[in-house]
């Protein structure tokens, strides 16, 4: 991110935080026994951060399959206030997920105005600028991982 886009996002994120929320939303089915949430549910990814390798659950949405087709990726993260860590695809995926203005921690999305993925390890209440961010997938446990100053390599691959 150039040093005017980050400055741009975090007056527009401190703007957004002044209004008010709409809530948690949840990245996967309401309807834990449909086909297709089965199906999510059971495809994991292995993130290795430092020499810690981290499982995270896929989305049920066509970003996060497409997201899957970039797999494995080596990539850079770098850290955007304090709460996620976010890098570059190489390329665009699709669009064609569900967006939405909050996050949890936990939260793999995709940004796609810059074509880059965010990981979210701290909640700081800010609601996220508009287009919004798509699911992607959730880490089952050890978002802490990512919870370290400075940016990080991170290797994700689809557990076989």
């Amino acid at each position: 991110m150039t040093m005017a886009r980050t400055l741009y996002l975090s007056v527009l994120v401190l703007a957004m935080g002044v209004l008010p929320g709409q809530g948690s939303h949840t990245m996967f089915s309401q309807n834990p026994r449909s086909p297709s949430a089965q199906r999510s549910h059971s495809v994991k990814l292995n993130l290795n951060i430092g020499g810690k390798v981290v499982t995270a659950t896929l989305a049920d949405n066509e970003t996060a399959r497409d997201f899957v087709s970039v797999l494995p990726l080596s990539v850079s993260m770098n850290d955007l206030f304090g709460r996620e860590k976010y890098g570059d695809l190489p390329r665009a995926i699709s669009e064609d997920g569900p967006r939405k203005s909050r996050y949890e921690i936990g939260d793999i999305a995709y940004w796609s105005p810059d074509h880059q993925f965010a990981i979210y390890y701290h909640q700081d209440g800010r609601s996220i600028p508009s287009p919004g961010i798509i699911p992607i997938a959730r880490i089952d446990s050890g978002v802490e991982a990512f919870n370290v100053s400075g940016s990080v390599k991170l290797r994700i691959e689809l557990v076989k």
